[in-house]
């Protein structure tokens, strides 16, 4: 159940006195992945008194909700500046709280946005370890320094009292610093882990704009007119939409509404449960690795403002989107970006990734390097690395 808590309002205050360890994931992806921690940080010490500023997941795992920041997560320097006031009164009622409460440790998960500043404001506070105050500040999965703004380093250094990382590639962009780095395993590769898509040759095909507002807003509707374009030749086909918010889904039927021919023949499902695909076209974020590590072919659509978009590519400097992409140094997925995200074009990928079945073998291989390159060496697991911080 999302919270319906305006920033404007003061956040609530913790259920029992002396919070062990507040969660900042301001993405639904960071609420994903810390719902996990805190589940298993709750079976190492059922005591530990843990408050949340993210969403319903971790609130599910155990954590005390304060607000549903999930529900504020947008991406493109564009749409940050026209939102500006909203998320300085949302920081500014974060820093309030801490002030009041002082949690003992704070873990910010990715988000970097606006947990940098946190910490960086924190430190200037004296509120922070590092900064000459109390709390024990942590960061679990860092921003992408490897790709843009490689300076943030020395600054999380003098900001954070460790960094746990789920790339192996990442502990190296730190080695010039003295910040306590591990690599503590890709969440995606946990044996317990519930993959949200899975390969079946029979399957519908996977229309995936992401779980942020903005990029299904510009993404969604190239989707949706692909897949319409592809029913042409092949009338019999369905598609699924997976949805991580009752938000999002609202929106997604919106979307579709605008589209009665073929709204029919496309499923929305809720993420959570494994939902299978034969093929896939899907945003660049945290679900195209989903699928890459489950062998679904496809392709990568991106878009997003043009402000944003000319900003991001002076500053990005890789050469690829898809994380698949970049840890295995290949297109693993063809990536149609901005103006090249063409109906006509993502038709013709689809139909050539669904007709040759030669492209799931190497999909297959692909799954396979990606699970060895995200496997933790040393079993360290996320909650194991944060409970020994926190003591």
């Amino acid at each position: 159940m999302e919270k319906k808590l305006s920033p404007n309002s003061d956040f609530p205050n913790p259920l029992k006195e002396g919070v062990d360890l507040l969660i900042i994931a301001g993405e639904h992806s960071g609420d994903q992945h810390g719902a996990k921690v805190v589940a298993e940080l709750k079976k190492l010490n059922p005591e530990l008194n843990i408050v949340a500023l993210g969403g319903s997941a971790l609130e599910v795992a155990g954590a005390q909700l304060l607000f549903d920041l999930t529900q504020c997560s947008i991406v493109g320097y564009y749409e940050v500046l026209k939102n500006y006031n909203y998320f300085k009164t949302l920081f500014n009622k974060t820093i309030s709280w801490i002030r009041t409460h002082k949690p003992k440790n704070i873990c910010l998960i990715d988000y970097p946005g606006f947990n940098l500043r946190l910490a960086q404001k924190l430190f200037k506070l004296k509120l922070s370890k590092k900064g000459g105050g109390q709390i024990n500040i942590v960061n679990y999965i860092g921003p992408q320094v490897w790709a843009w703004k490689k300076e943030r380093r020395f600054k999380m250094a003098e900001w954070l009292d460790a960094l746990g990382v789920i790339f192996p590639f990442e502990v190296d962009s730190y080695k010039d610093t003295d910040l306590p780095v591990q690599f503590v395993g890709h969440p995606f590769i946990d044996f317990d882990y519930q993959a949200p898509v899975i390969y079946d040759e029979k399957a519908p095909i996977l229309l995936l704009a992401g779980s942020r507002e903005n990029p299904v807003k510009l993404i969604f509707p190239t989707l949706v007119e692909t897949f319409r374009m592809y029913l042409r030749d092949f009338p019999d086909e369905t598609a699924v939409t997976i949805y991580p918010s009752e938000k999002i889904k609202t929106q997604l039927e919106g979307i579709l509404n605008k589209y009665e021919d073929v709204k029919e023949k496309i499923k929305l499902a809720p993420l959570g449960k494994s939902v299978s695909g034969k093929a896939v076209l899907t945003s660049s974020g945290t679900m195209s690795l989903a699928c890459a590590l489950a062998g679904i072919p496809g392709a990568i659509v991106y878009r997003t403002h043009p402000i944003s978009y000319l900003i991001g590519k002076k500053l990005i400097k890789i050469p690829y989107l898809g994380i698949a992409n970049i840890l295995l140094n290949r297109p693993v997925y063809q990536e149609y970006i901005q103006r090249k995200a063409k109906p006509d074009s993502l038709r013709i990928a689809l139909k050539i990734t669904i007709e040759h079945e030669i492209k799931y073998q190497i999909m297959k291989k692909n799954a396979e390097s990606l699970r060895q390159k995200l496997k933790s060496g040393n079993n360290v697991t996320p909650a194991v690395w944060l409970s020994k911080i926190i003591g």
